[in-house]
C-alpha cells in the first residue's frame, strides 16, 4: 500500500521535529510546512502544540489554520491535535483569567487543573473507551503528560459529526480531565504520543494507518 502523505502544521508552536518523526516512524511520508494548500490535500493534518492557548492559537490564525481544520473536517478529511494542538479544538481556553476563542470544533473549556500539583507532568495511565481506533492494542498502555490546563468535566452527547464521540479520561491529583478525543476525522491527545515510547508509537500507527 502506498504510504500515506501527512502534512505536520507548522504554525510557530510545539515539538516539531519529534512529531515528524514519530509519524514518520508510524509509516506516514511526512511534510512539515504551514503552507494552506499542502495542509489541505494532506491525506492527515497533525497539529502539535505546546505553551500557552493564547499564543497557539495567535499563530494558527496567522496561517488560517482554523480555516484548514474547519474545511477538512467538512469534507471528512482526518485532523490529529496534540497537546495544546488539542485544548485549541475546543470553543474556548482560559489562563490567568483571560478567555481565547479557540476553533471550536467542540463545545468546552479549557481551564487550569484543580489537582493539588501542577504541571501533570509524567506518565499516566487513561481510562479508555470501547470501540476505539486511537487505543487499539494499547489500552493499558501509560503515556507521556506535560500540562497545567484540560478539559474537566466534559459532556457531548453528539455534534454535526452525527456520533457522539468517545473520549478517553485520564485523572491527576484527584481531577479527571479528558486525555484524547475520537469523533470521526478528528481526533486528538492531551498527551504526547512522541513521547510516549513504544505505546505512543503504536498509537500513531492507529492513526495512520486509519487514513483513507
Amino acid at each position: 500500500m502506498t504510504a500515506r502523505n501527512v502534512v505536520v502544521l507548522d504554525y510557530g508552536s510545539g515539538n516539531l521535529r519529534s512529531a515528524v518523526r514519530a509519524v514518520e516512524r508510524a509509516g506516514a511520508e511526512v511534510t512539515l510546512t504551514g503552507d494552506f494548500d499542502a495542509a489541505l490535500e494532506a491525506d492527515g493534518l497533525v497539529v502539535p502544540g505546546v505553551g500557552a492557548f493564547a499564543a497557539c492559537m495567535a499563530g494558527l490564525r496567522a496561517i488560517r489554520g482554523e480555516r484548514i481544520i474547519g474545511r477538512r473536517l467538512a469534507g471528512g478529511r482526518p485532523v490529529l491535535g496534540i497537546c495544546v494542538g488539542m485544548q485549541i479544538l475546543f470553543e474556548r481556553g482560559v489562563e490567568h483569567g483571560v478567555e481565547t476563542d479557540g476553533c471550536d470544533e467542540w463545545p468546552g473549556v479549557v481551564e487550569r487543573l484543580r489537582a493539588p500539583i501542577v504541571p501533570h507532568m509524567g506518565w499516566n495511565s487513561v481510562e479508555v473507551p470501547p470501540g476505539t481506533t486511537l487505543f487499539d492494542g494499547i489500552e493499558d498502555e501509560r503515556f507521556y503528560f506535560v500540562h497545567s490546563y484540560g478539559v474537566r468535566d466534559w459532556t457531548l452527547v453528539t455534534n454535526d459529526r452525527t456520533r457522539a464521540p468517545l473520549v478517553t479520561w485520564a485523572e491527576h491529583g484527584g481531577d479527571r480531565f479528558v486525555a484524547a478525543v475520537e469523533n470521526g476525522p478528528l481526533s486528538a491527545t492531551q498527551f504526547h504520543p512522541e513521547k510516549s515510547g513504544d505505546a505512543g508509537a503504536a498509537l500513531l500507527r492507529n492513526w495512520v494507518e486509519s487514513l483513507a
